[in-house]
């Protein structure tokens, strides 16, 4: 009997401990932190904007380059010598010149990838600044973000999204109304 207490006293010991030592965890959705924030939507918009001017002008030069290369094929067999040539090259400026466009705005290390960049980090950065103070708040060990991760089933106590927009919206308003105090 003596032994089985002992057993039990220790098995209770070692719960205690493990407990004490368990981290807490939270997930956070940045992607609807984001969405609720307006300065991100004026500037999303702003980048769609010019995604949308963009597309017009290389639609633009897609047109241009397809009636260069249109005429050209038909006028072709009536071309001689330096007309030929300087069609065709006037045809392969154009084409180059479309190419050349894409890759610059469209491209891996193109404009809209740059744009993107530039929108999104201030951003990053003030989410950054809520989770850590929510984390920090509630004495979070882990943080995830359900968006980078494959959060398959999440009980409600542990999602903070809520708890990071409240410190984004108010750190956002409080900063404003500082502008516009000055």
């Amino acid at each position: 009997m003596k032994f089985k207490a002992t057993h039990f006293l220790l098995l209770f010991f070692f719960a205690i401990c493990a407990n004490l030592n368990a981290q807490k965890f939270g997930v956070v959705d940045t992607k609807a932190v984001l969405e609720q924030m307006p300065e991100y939507k004026e500037a999303s918009n702003r980048m769609e904007a010019q995604i949308s001017a963009w597309e017009q002008e290389i639609a633009t030069l897609q047109t241009q380059f397809e009636s260069k290369r249109t005429a050209y094929e038909s006028e072709r067999v009536l071309l001689i010598g330096d007309q030929l040539r300087d069609r065709k090259a006037e045809v392969e400026r154009l084409e180059q010149n479309l190419k050349t466009t894409i890759a610059a705005r469209f491209g891996n290390n193109g404009e809209i990838q740059k744009m993107r960049e530039n929108l999104v980090t201030p951003f990053q950065d003030k989410i950054w600044d809520a989770i850590k103070l929510v984390s920090e708040k509630n004495a979070l060990g882990i943080v995830i973000d359900k968006n980078e991760a494959d959060v398959l089933f999440l009980q409600k106590r542990y999602d903070y999204t809520d708890k990071v927009i409240d410190v984004v919206l108010n750190n956002s308003s409080s900063s404003r109304k500082g502008n516009n105090s000055k």
